[in-house]
Parts: C-alpha cells; sequence; structure tokens
C-alpha cells in the first residue's frame, strides 16, 4: 500500500500540480483521497439472466464513490440484471450495496453502499477538456498498480457491436488491466470518467483503454435516482453487428428478441436501412433511433448469401428485454 501511495503522489505531482497552475492558496488534491474513493464491485446474476450466458454470472470491478450518503458510479454491464450486490473499500470495509439503476445509452450505472464507508468521495467534473496528450490518472481498486498515470490518445466515435454508441469517447494508453468501472481522474482531482473497455486501436494502431464521459451520467442522473432507468428509450433490434470493410454482418441475435423473431440470422449482411444505405455501425445506429420511439416498426435490407431480400423488424424498449424483476 505505501508503494502504491508513492506511485499515485508521483503521478498526481505531474498531473495535478505540473500541468494546471495552482492559484497562491490553492491546494492539490490529496492523491491518498482520491484512490480511496475507487471501491470494488462485485455482483450476482440469477441463472435466468438475459446477460448471464456472455456477460457471467459472478461480475467485478470498480466503482467511485461521489457523494457522502455512499452513491457509486459504475460501468453499466457490471450491474445489469444483478440480483445482489457488495462493495468494498481500499481499506477492506465491505458493505452491500442497492442497485439504483442504469442507462443503456451512455453504459453507465449507479448503486448505493448501505453501510456508512467513511471514504471521503470525489469530486465529479468534466471529459471535456482532456484532449489529446493531457496527462491523467486511471484508478481501478484492484490489481499491481492500480493507479497509473496514463494519457489521452485520441477523442472520437465508438459503436459497440452491441447497438451502443458515444459520439465523443476518451481513449487512453498505456492499457490499464483493470479497467472495468475504473476512475479517470482529470488534471484538478476530479471524476472525468468511467473505465468501459480494454481496445487494440486507442489511437489508431496502439492498444489502451475506452472511457465513457462522466458528463454523460448528469443528464439522466435524476431518472436513474427517481426510476432505475432513463424516462425515454430508444429502438432495439436485438442484434450484435460488425464492421467488417464497409459491410455490416450479424454475429448474433438476441433469442426472442426482435430481430430473432424477424428472421434475422448470424451471418446476414444488412445493407440499408428503411431504403437508406448503410456501411458501418454508428451510421445504422442514428438511422434506427432516429426513427422515434421503442415499437416502431424498421425494414432491414439483408443480403444472405446470393441472395437479397427486405425484412421488417418491430424494434422494442431493450429495458423491456432484460429481466430486471430482480434487481429493482
Amino acid at each position: 500500500m505505501r508503494t502504491l501511495r508513492r506511485v499515485i503522489a508521483f503521478a498526481a505531482t505531474l498531473v495535478f500540480v505540473v500541468v494546471v497552475p495552482v492559484a497562491p492558496r490553492a491546494r492539490a488534491a490529496d492523491p491518498s483521497s482520491l484512490l480511496d474513493a475507487v471501491v470494488g464491485v462485485h455482483t450476482e446474476i440469477p441463472a435466468e439472466a438475459r446477460t448471464a450466458a456472455f456477460l457471467g454470472r459472478t461480475r467485478d470491478g470498480s466503482g467511485v464513490l461521489i457523494d457522502d450518503a455512499g452513491l457509486i458510479v459504475t460501468i453499466g454491464y457490471l450491474i445489469t440484471e444483478a440480483m445482489a450486490a457488495e462493495v468494498t473499500t481500499v481499506s477492506g470495509k465491505v458493505s452491500r450495496a442497492d442497485i439504483i439503476g442504469f442507462d443503456i445509452a451512455s453504459g453507465l450505472g449507479l448503486l448505493r453502499a448501505t453501510d456508512p464507508l467513511r471514504v471521503k468521495p470525489i469530486a465529479l467534473g468534466s471529459a471535456k477538456e482532456l484532449a489529446e496528450k493531457t496527462p491523467v490518472v486511471i484508478a481501478g481498486h484492484t490489481g499491481p498498480g492500480r493507479a497509473q498515470p496514463a494519457s489521452v490518445v485520441s477523442r472520437r466515435t465508438f459503436a459497440g457491436y452491441w447497438e451502443y454508441l458515444l459520439d465523443d469517447a476518451v481513449f487512453t494508453a498505456p492499457p490499464v488491466a483493470a479497467w472495468s468501472g475504473a476512475a479517470l481522474i482529470a488534471p484538478g482531482g476530479r471524476l472525468a470518467g468511467i473505465g468501459s473497455l480494454i481496445v487494440s486501436d486507442a489511437d489508431g494502431q496502439s492498444p489502451g483503454n475506452m472511457f465513457v464521459p462522466i458528463d454523460l451520467l448528469l443528464p439522466v442522473m435524476g431518472d436513474l435516482m427517481a426510476l432505475g432507468r432513463p424516462s425515454s428509450a430508444r429502438p432495439w433490434l436485438g442484434a450484435n453487428m460488425q464492421d467488417a470493410d464497409g459491410k455490416i454482418v450479424v454475429r448474433r441475435v438476441a433469442p426472442e428478441g426482435p430481430a430473432d423473431r424477424a428472421g434475422i440470422q448470424h451471418g446476414d449482411r444488412i445493407t440499408a436501412i428503411d431504403g437508406s444505405e448503410v456501411h458501418d455501425l454508428a451510421v445504422l445506429y442514428r438511422a434506427l433511433w432516429a426513427q422515434g420511439e421503442p415499437g416502431t416498426i424498421v425494414r432491414l435490407s439483408v443480403r444472405r448469401g446470393d441472395e437479397e431480400r427486405e425484412i421488417e423488424v418491430k424494434t422494442i424498449d431493450r429495458y423491456r428485454y432484460l429481466k430486471l424483476d430482480t434487481t429493482y
């Protein structure tokens, strides 16, 4: 632990003092308290959960304490369909946690420790000023060197195969192993993002991590606290798709989901939506979500082998597909 404090203290000196000029009476953020705000997150998922088969029945990662009442922000896939959760502080204190809600659009989730953690929360910041080459600190709960200095190497659109799109994701390097739910700490010591993935092309060619900007939490926080989810939802196809040399190929369909019911199959190539050609996932998602509310019917142009066909898919609200009765 003493060695870890030295590492983060060095990183904090680099990031919080050298990069950002401090007013004569201002004090740099205490690196120890920033680390203490990062907690471990453990969840248990029922066997019948829709996500159990590919995300697992037990999930572990990190979360970040953001208020004095035990509110913790984490990456949403850790808590999706969870029936039980607990959090662990760096000192080893374990508390049961209530799952507050998660936002499918951003990928962020909230839970609340039921016992006092006696840890100082980290202040929310913004990712808006994290341009390329900005030095940051990445802090996860576990693993060797759980707090590491890094740099922002790219800001760009990220399209995930699971019908997920970030317009301005944050990519950092070098890669950090304990990325899931990790804190992205900006110059000045505020929380700027939450860890989502490790990627092979953070800067276009080298590995690193992808972070969800914390700015995306604020617009939906009220709904998450009150409803467990945003008050509005996007139409969902229920298909995992991949960009492949300008082609969109279906890799998996969610069992009993809209695409499955409509007859979409693994290996199908989607060439157009409602008559408009699509060549990458970002364009497809934007066209799909522009259709309106869940329940709308979209017409997909599909190439299967040498055959072209039109398939109508009645979209749904993805929250209705997930088995959330054990959570909310």
